[in-house]
Protein backbone atom coordinates (compact mmCIF):
# COMPACT_ATOMS: atom_id res chain seq x y z
CA UNK A 1 0.00 0.00 0.00
CA UNK A 2 2.83 2.55 0.84
CA UNK A 3 4.63 1.79 -2.31
CA UNK A 4 1.64 2.45 -4.25
CA UNK A 5 1.17 6.10 -2.43
CA UNK A 6 4.66 6.64 -2.72
CA UNK A 7 4.11 6.51 -6.81
CA UNK A 8 1.14 8.91 -6.47
CA UNK A 9 3.07 11.24 -4.43
CA UNK A 10 5.13 11.20 -7.03
CA UNK A 11 3.37 11.66 -10.41
CA UNK A 12 1.24 14.17 -7.91
CA UNK A 13 4.50 16.28 -7.76
CA UNK A 14 4.82 16.06 -11.73
CA UNK A 15 1.74 17.09 -12.14
CA UNK A 16 2.10 19.97 -9.85
CA UNK A 17 5.18 21.58 -11.63
CA UNK A 18 3.72 20.84 -14.93
CA UNK A 19 -0.17 23.24 -13.71
CA UNK A 20 -0.64 25.75 -15.83
CA UNK A 21 -3.12 27.72 -13.81
CA UNK A 22 -3.89 28.70 -10.00
CA UNK A 23 -7.25 26.74 -9.85
CA UNK A 24 -5.44 22.87 -11.10
CA UNK A 25 -2.60 23.79 -8.91
CA UNK A 26 -4.80 24.29 -5.96
CA UNK A 27 -6.39 21.32 -7.00
CA UNK A 28 -2.92 19.20 -7.04
CA UNK A 29 -1.71 20.28 -4.03
CA UNK A 30 -4.83 19.35 -2.06
CA UNK A 31 -4.61 16.10 -3.32
CA UNK A 32 -0.52 15.59 -3.12
CA UNK A 33 -0.97 16.95 0.91
CA UNK A 34 -3.67 14.20 1.39
CA UNK A 35 -1.87 11.50 -0.11
CA UNK A 36 0.86 12.46 1.64
CA UNK A 37 -0.75 12.19 4.99
CA UNK A 38 -2.18 8.45 3.87
CA UNK A 39 1.48 7.75 3.43
CA UNK A 40 1.90 8.85 7.16
CA UNK A 41 -1.29 7.14 8.95
CA UNK A 42 -0.06 3.59 6.52
CA UNK A 43 3.63 3.76 7.88
CA UNK A 44 2.20 4.15 11.27
CA UNK A 45 0.07 1.67 11.28
CA UNK A 46 2.87 -0.62 9.72
CA UNK A 47 5.54 0.56 12.76
CA UNK A 48 2.60 -0.70 14.60
CA UNK A 49 2.04 -3.81 13.30
CA UNK A 50 5.68 -4.54 13.30
CA UNK A 51 5.81 -3.74 17.26
CA UNK A 52 3.01 -6.13 18.14
CA UNK A 53 4.11 -9.68 19.81
CA UNK A 54 2.48 -12.46 18.33
CA UNK A 55 0.00 -14.48 21.91
CA UNK A 56 1.60 -16.23 24.02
Amino acid sequence: MTYELEIQIEELRVELRNAVDDAERRQIQAELEMAQAELIVADAELDGLAEVEPPC
